[in-house]
């Protein structure tokens, strides 16, 4: 009798597992419209991915050299924080052509901001 029970309750109890592992065969239908869904969706995600790298790409915000932050200075190419102080320490600037007069700037540093930084007055 103690097998019985036993047995009945080993049974009753897999029953869940049992039940999870046998998922209802889907139609070819079915198939093919969560494969057209995917595909729609993949579509959808990489044409906005596409959209976020160009606008990156193309994003030249122009930052005054007498009102960036150090963090603003220090996003530009080939700049760093040190170099980003040095910009605010040699302040004002009457033209940006100054950054290589004033040798806050290489040539060549200069080169690769300039057309990225503007001043004001």
């Amino acid at each position: 009798m103690r097998l019985y029970v036993l047995a009945f309750a080993v049974m009753i109890t897999s029953l869940p597992f049992l039940a999870a592992c046998s998922q209802q065969e889907k139609s070819p239908e079915q198939i093919r419209q969560d494969t057209a869904n995917a595909t729609a969706k993949l579509k959808r995600d990489s044409v906005a991915v596409a959209q976020g790298i160009k606008q990156g790409l193309s994003n030249k915000t122009v930052l005054d050299l007498n009102t960036a932050s150090k963090a603003d200075l220090a996003s530009l190419p080939g700049l760093n924080d040190v170099t980003a102080e040095r910009i605010i320490a040699t302040r004002p600037y009457d033209n940006k052509d100054q950054l290589v007069t004033k040798k806050v700037l290489s040539q060549s540093q200069y080169d690769q901001v300039e057309d990225r930084v503007t001043v004001t007055k």
